[in-house]
Parts: structure tokens; C-alpha cells; sequence
């Protein structure tokens, strides 16, 4: 059997390039690489948190005291890797952490404000 060619056409806004143009899930697919950077419970939470400025762990752990403190290392240093945030270790004893995002973090801002309306009107309709 020979390559099917895709007949239809793309919805320009919502694949403006080939990297869309799938039948699967592949992990170049800027959606799945998007979905893939905010994954994780706890992530939304604390990028949002982030959002309003800089913050220590401590800080973090007080806006969200639920979080355990091992859930939250495990996330903040998953999103160090990812390049979303950035980790500065700052002078004196004891020794003291600030995480900020990065302009690629910032970026997600949009994204989570377009999510949490859709997750409104899904749970309104």
C-alpha cells in the first residue's frame, strides 16, 4: 500500500506549520510539547504562583501549604530542566533559594488563563 497524501485542509490557527500536521501525538508537536512543559500536579499551581514575581521555597510552601516539601523540589527542579524557571542561590546563611521564571515561563501565562476559562465554561455548560 502506498502514502496516503492528507486531503483535507489544516485550519491555519490551529496548525500554522507541518510540526501539526500529524495523525498522532509526536513530541516535536509544538501542542505536545506545550501540554508536556505544564505537566505534572501541582505544575499549574505553581507557575502560577510564580507569575506574580520571584519567590523563595519557603514562600512557595506558604502559598501552598499542601504541597509537600518533597512534591514541591521535585517540581520546581523539573521545571529548572524544562527551562521555565530559573534557580538563584542567594549570599548568606542559611542557604537560600529564589526560583523566577524565565521569558519562556512567562510565556505560559497565557495559555493557563485561556485553560482555567475553558475549565470554567466546561463546568458551567
Amino acid at each position: 500500500m502506498g502514502h496516503q497524501t492528507e486531503t483535507h485542509g489544516f485550519d491555519p490557527e490551529l496548525v500554522p506549520d507541518e510540526r501539526g500536521r500529524t495523525s498522532r501525538p509526536e513530541p516535536d508537536c509544538p501542542v505536545e510539547v506545550a501540554l508536556a512543559a505544564i505537566s505534572g500536579r501541582w505544575t499549574t499551581l505553581v507557575l502560577r504562583e510564580l507569575m506574580s514575581g520571584p519567590c523563595s521555597f519557603g514562600e512557595l510552601r506558604g502559598r501552598l501549604p499542601e504541597l509537600t516539601a518533597k512534591v514541591l523540589s521535585e517540581r520546581l527542579a523539573t521545571l529548572v530542566e524544562r527551562r521555565l524557571l530559573s534557580r538563584e542561590k542567594l549570599p548568606g546563611f542559611p542557604a537560600r533559594t529564589r526560583y523566577r521564571l524565565t521569558e519562556t515561563g512567562l510565556r505560559l501565562r497565557p495559555l493557563l488563563i485561556e485553560l482555567y476559562r475553558t475549565g470554567v465554561a466546561l463546568t458551567t455548560s
